[in-house]
């Protein structure tokens, strides 16, 4: 099984929400992988999510195997 890694901390304490779906309990984000990359989202207070995807380098987002 592969390790996940969140792409904004780097920690390794992930929880799956869903397939290819993620919550990282350090930085308190979730992400997606989809088609290699990273999806990166803020949860808002009323539970919408907001892309995060903007603040990081295309090279970032991309999920090494």
């Amino acid at each position: 099984m592969q390790t996940i890694f969140c792409p904004n901390c780097k920690g390794k304490d992930i929880g799956k929400i869903a397939t290819s779906q993620y919550y990282c309990w350090d930085c308190f984000i979730e992400f997606a992988v989809v088609n290699g990359k990273y999806d990166v989202f803020q949860i808002e207070e009323d539970g919408s999510l907001s892309s995060l995807n903007d603040l990081f380098e295309d090279d970032e987002l991309v999920h090494s195997v």
